[in-house]
């Protein structure tokens, strides 16, 4: 494949489009270091002048902060762990045991994913209602799960498919049950796939709002997304705090792709070519 012609051009483009995708991450973080008194004026500043702290000490002694935080950490650690655990056989299943209704269920895995969410919000809230799950941790994990489950079938069956049946076969040969095989020879070998579809999972589960205000009244087990909303008033909007909190929440997310990166973009590209 030939290169392309004048790559400070494709360069300065790509440039253009990151800056324009990132430029609302920017303002967010101007605004939570602009005094509160200079965020709304007429002639809107680029830089922070001066800098100040008090919209982060405002939203770090806001009254419930910490307890959204553990609500949230909980709620998407129990979406990854949900996902995982009815995903990854699934999708082996899938990929792997020719059945009736396969193709059929794939499709209706693809069209599950069309819906928004506040297409589901009602059906779930009267289900959840009826089983007592409402104002729980499991309730608010499960109806997440909705929304994480057919992604990650989706997205790992081709990465299943690209293990080679030989290896499995020889497994079976010298007697390992088909759970073993999954779980001491498949598994292993697709390690990138499930940490990209265990971090997507988590930042879906992190950023969910709809369902958290629906299925849960109290602010016990309300993530901390429904703690933003709290910032806009009757009688206006707390900017300054409101972005230092959005800041604070955004931090967990991007560790999350800093760390697990490299999985993410090699999980979800691998199984796209098969040799």
């Amino acid at each position: 494949m030939r290169p392309p012609r004048r790559p400070w051009l494709w360069t300065a483009l790509a440039t253009l489009i990151t800056a324009a995708f990132l430029l609302p991450v920017y303002w967010m973080v101007k605004t939570g270091l602009t005094r509160p008194d200079r965020i709304q004026t007429p002639d809107p500043q680029w830089a922070p002048t001066p800098l100040t702290g008090e919209n982060y000490s405002t939203a770090l002694g806001y009254e419930g902060l910490t307890r959204a935080l553990f609500n949230s950490l909980v709620i998407s650690c129990g979406v990854v762990a949900l996902t995982l655990l009815l995903g990854v056989p699934l999708a082996y299943a899938l990929a792997r045991i020719r059945m009736r209704g396969s193709g059929t269920m794939v499709l209706a895995l693809l069209v599950a994913q069309l819906p928004p969410a506040i297409v589901l919000a009602a059906p779930l809230f009267i289900l959840e209602r009826r089983a007592g799950l409402t104002d729980t941790y499991l309730g608010l994990i499960a109806a997440d799960t909705t929304l994480t489950l057919p992604f990650a079938v989706i997205v790992l069956r081709p990465v299943l498919r690209g293990v080679a049946p030989e290896l499995e076969e020889a497994a079976l040969v010298d007697g390992c049950g088909l759970p073993g095989v999954l779980l001491r020879v498949v598994l292993p070998l697709v390690v990138p796939g499930v940490v990209a579809t265990a971090g997507l999972s988590f930042l879906i589960g992190w950023g969910e709002f709809l369902f958290g205000l629906t299925l849960a009244e109290g602010p016990e087990v309300q993530p901390v997304t429904v703690l933003l909303n709290s910032f806009v008033g009757q009688h206006g909007t707390s900017w300054g705090a409101l972005m230092a909190t959005a800041t604070l929440v955004s931090i967990p997310v991007v560790c999350v792709f800093a760390v697990f990166q490299r999985f993410i973009v090699g999980g979800l590209t691998a199984g796209s070519v098969r040799g």
